[in-house]
């Protein structure tokens, strides 16, 4: 078969030649430069029927299930952003006259790199990490099965191969990085990691069936942070940050697959998941299948809680994966604790526990933009509610932000972000490359950069729409394309400038591992 047909992707790029704007700093983005590429994917807006979505849970009723679900991530995230545009917030002195120099940026950076109306700008997803370097590798992967092997099957494998990357996606640290075995080239960071998840995914690493290509409950049970550091080529000289943190989520991805088997059938493969998708009663029967975006993320929420580690928030015993607290948000009295976490302190009164936890499901929301991406393309699915996920609430769209000058850390936070980043490097006896403040990902500066984050998001994605006007002709870009080809491609471009010895965003993670 022709690697070339076996795409899971269709269509011509419209990637244009170098539009330069130097005031701004830009630089056309080249195939064999370290920036993600996108594949050959037009963006086909599909009108279909008006479907009812299900309603979350009430918060009054189940706290816990309302905060676990998408809805309540924007809903939450918009009480953080008013409070923000006020120039209200307790970390982060706000100018909002800035925000035009962000809506100006990333304008220059889409108009640069892509032809109107930008139709061809695919949604964000994890298939762009895969081809770094202009190489279709998943269109390589798919030739490599036999020919008996149906598109169902096929999709399967790819959803297992997607969902083992993508937790492994987060933060890798600023000295990693990956030799291909593939072509010998060296590749850092996101993209670093998904030619390592793909190369291991290749040799059989996460499975224990006769096929390899496959990603099932013994195959990861049996893996050890030994295998995990050769895969990653983890070694002295070249750590990845959070390296037990990740092999623990991948073993007790085990445990999950094992204990739903409703979604990942005996088997316990995360690819199974397209069997239960597709013979749900919600699922629609049209042209193409429609699937509620909400039954797929009642399958990753629910059928992914065990990965999650067992410390994070809960409430009522529940643990609520990437959600916490925020001292900006509404807080419950000081002697309240139906909780399973202390209020802050001088809270005022009125607000229930659960008021003042921000959720964001970043890994989860990941995970959902990025399995979409086979089930459109192999099975040509439609999904409904796609207009409920937000941006990512991670580093590279939130530093966007603030190396733009619209969010500032205010100086007390900035002398301890700093106090704890000497203290960080001296205690692994290494030393810091370009200095930036530092913090844990629970630290409640992160937790309110991140729900800024959600609603500038939104916000930008309206103000670009209005920038690019005239030359989208009719059509507006979605959140998921602003997200691939404007913030997070600007968050990256905008380090690179700003610290081009380390690349890194302008305010720094300890990651477990676990977290952005």
């Amino acid at each position: 078969m022709d690697p070339s047909n076996a795409s899971i992707n269709s269509g011509t790029s419209s990637i244009k030649s170098p539009d330069v704007n130097q005031s701004m700093g830009l630089n056309r983005v080249s195939n064999g430069s370290s920036h993600p590429t996108t594949p050959l994917t037009p963006f086909s807006p599909v009108h279909m029927p008006k479907i009812d979505l299900p309603r979350p849970p009430d918060p009054q009723l189940d706290p816990a299930g309302y905060l676990r679900s998408l809805p309540a991530v924007r809903e939450r995230c918009m009480i953080l952003t008013t409070k923000a545009i006020r120039n209200e917030l307790r970390h982060f002195d706000v100018d909002m006259s800035k925000f035009e120099d962000v809506v100006t940026f990333v304008s220059c950076i889409i108009k640069r790199d892509y032809d109107a109306p930008f139709t061809s700008i695919p949604p964000h997803g994890r298939y762009q990490h895969f081809s770094i370097g202009g190489r279709d590798r998943i269109a390589h992967l798919l030739s490599a099965f036999p020919d008996n092997v149906d598109a169902t099957e096929k999709c399967r494998r790819l959803l297992d191969l997607f969902l083992v990357s993508v937790l492994l996606d987060a933060g890798s640290g600023t000295g990693w990085s990956y030799k291909s075995a593939e072509n010998g080239r060296i590749y850092k960071r996101s993209e670093g990691l998904a030619i390592a998840s793909l190369e291991m995914f290749k040799t059989g690493l996460f499975s224990t069936g006769k096929n390899k290509f496959q990603v099932d409950k013994d195959g990861l049970k049996s893996l050890t942070v030994e295998k995990i550091a050769k895969g990653l080529q983890d070694r002295e000289g070249n750590r990845i940050a959070g390296l037990e943190g990740r092999t623990n989520v991948l073993i007790r991805l085990s445990t999950a697959l094992d204990q739903h088997k409703e979604y990942f059938g005996a088997e316990g493969r995360p690819g199974h998941m397209l069997d239960y998708l597709l013979s749900h009663a919600s699922t629609q029967a049209s042209s193409a299948p429609i699937v509620l975006v909400p039954v797929l993320w009642e399958v990753l929420m629910k059928g992914l809680t065990p990965i999650w580690p067992s410390s994070r928030t809960a409430i009522n015993g529940v643990s609520l994966g990437d959600a916490w607290p925020c001292s900006s948000m509404p807080q419950p009295p000081a002697s309240s604790n139906s909780a399973s976490f202390s209020p802050f302190p001088n809270a005022q009164g009125g607000a229930a526990p659960w008021e003042s936890i921000l959720p964001f499901h970043k890994l989860t929301q990941w995970l959902t933009y990025s399995l979409m991406q086979p089930m459109q393309s192999l099975m040509k699915i439609q999904f409904a509610g796609t207009e409920l996920l937000t941006g990512l609430p991670e580093y590279r769209n939130g530093g966007l932000f603030v190396d733009l000058g619209v969010m500032t850390l205010k100086k007390e936070d900035n002398d301890r972000g700093l106090r704890y980043y000497t203290d960080h490097f001296a205690k692994s006896g290494t030393k810091g490359v370009e200095v930036a403040p530092m913090f844990t990902p629970d630290d409640d500066v992160i937790v309110e950069w991140r729900g800024v984050t959600v609603g500038f998001l939104d916000r930008l994605r309206i103000e670009v729409n209005k920038s690019l006007k005239k030359d989208l002709h009719g059509h507006e870009l979605s959140l998921p394309q602003l997200l691939e080809a404007g913030s997070w491609k600007g968050g990256r471009e905008m380090a690179e400038m700003s610290r081009p010895n380390t690349k890194e965003p302008p305010i720094l993670i300890d990651s477990d591992g676990t977290v952005f």
